[in-house]
């Protein structure tokens, strides 16, 4: 294999617009192959014309993030680049596909585009997803998992269990109605109430995706409370964001579908907790709770509060997915 490019949209070359998800997780996936003797490197674009201009003769492989690039588009990739592995990687699992008609139509597409050539492919970052295209449709899905970068520093990061004064919980992300922020800020109170200590909600503003009465909603359950706190902590560059997680006591991702949750994984790297759904299904099992039951989350959040290990048990159960996910990466690498 020569050079790897991982490529996604640049949503920041548009005015007002910044979703940098995507940059991160490529980022991450990149440097954990790079540290493994991978030449990996990360490719913003703006449209698959760009893709094309920068393409040359030292390049094997490109996997794209999200099915953004239209099949014909694709079609001529293929064609003009006929020595180069193409893959577009679904960035979700199936059930936040219904906010995105228009990529499971080009989903489709791309399933039946593989069928025709030799050299593009459809691949997820998710092992439920790549198993629901297999069975639904009878098509082949590369399982491409995301891989988070641990710095060597970072890995015996020390942790405290949290042991009294102002509470700080983190229910990061964009406004999405399936990340079920509500649940979250409910749990939050719920223990810092069990508790009786004050707390500070940190919470992402900046990005209401399809959610715009949810942080209204949010707002209501805590007005007036003298002992919570809702913290709207503005868009960050990622550096920023990981600072940001660092000053959290605890983190609640109760979502109803992922596919790998970045906020999880950067609170691994800092030494912090999470509270996470079965949908997060790296994590380990002492962090989950049903997405529907607050008191669970809540128990459980109690829990990890308390506990001096869970900060290393969430970054063995990291660690163990980049090394299956490395392992598929390899696999993929190979074959195509």
């Amino acid at each position: 294999m020569k050079r790897l490019i991982l490529a996604y949209k640049n949503f920041a070359a548009n005015r007002n617009i910044s979703h940098i998800g995507l940059g991160v997780a490529a980022l991450n996936t990149a440097k954990v192959l790079r540290a493994n003797g991978i030449a990996a490197e990360v490719w913003p674009i703006t449209n698959a014309a760009e893709l094309s201009e920068r393409l040359d003769s030292s390049i094997s492989h490109v996997v794209t993030s999200a099915p953004w690039i239209p099949a014909e588009a694709w079609q001529r990739l293929t064609a003009e680049h006929a020595d180069v592995e193409f893959a577009v990687n679904c960035h979700s699992n199936v059930g936040f596909l219904q906010a995105d008609a228009n990529g499971v139509r080009r989903l489709r597409d791309g399933m039946e585009l593989e069928k025709g050539t030799w050299n593009f492919h459809v691949a997820g970052n998710s092992g439920k997803f790549c198993e629901w295209i297999r069975a639904a449709y009878r098509a082949p899905c590369a399982y491409l998992a995301n891989l988070y970068y641990l710095e060597p520093e970072r890995r015996n990061y020390p942790r405290m269990p949290f042991s009294g004064g102002t509470l700080r919980v983190g229910a990061f992300g964009a406004t999405r109605p399936l990340k079920n922020l509500m649940s979250a800020a409910g749990a939050a109170l719920e223990i810092a109430s069990r508790r009786n200590v004050e707390v500070e909600i940190w919470v992402s503003s900046g990005r209401a995706e399809g959610g715009g009465g949810i942080m209204d909603a949010v707002r209501a359950m805590l007005a007036g409370l003298p002992h919570a706190r809702l913290v709207e902590n503005g868009w960050q560059t990622w550096p920023r964001f990981r600072e940001t997680v660092r000053h959290m006591h605890l983190l609640l991702q109760p979502s109803y579908t992922e596919s790998f949750n970045m906020v999880t994984a950067d609170g691994v790297a800092e030494g912090v907790a999470s509270v996470v759904s079965n949908a997060i299904d790296w994590a380990p099992a002492s962090w989950k709770a049903g997405f529907d039951h607050v008191d669970e989350i809540a128990r459980v959040g109690g829990h990890l509060l308390a506990d001096p290990q869970a900060a290393a048990d969430g970054l063995a159960a990291l660690a163990a997915h980049n090394a299956e996910g490395l392992r598929c990466w390899k696999s993929y690498l190979k074959a195509a």
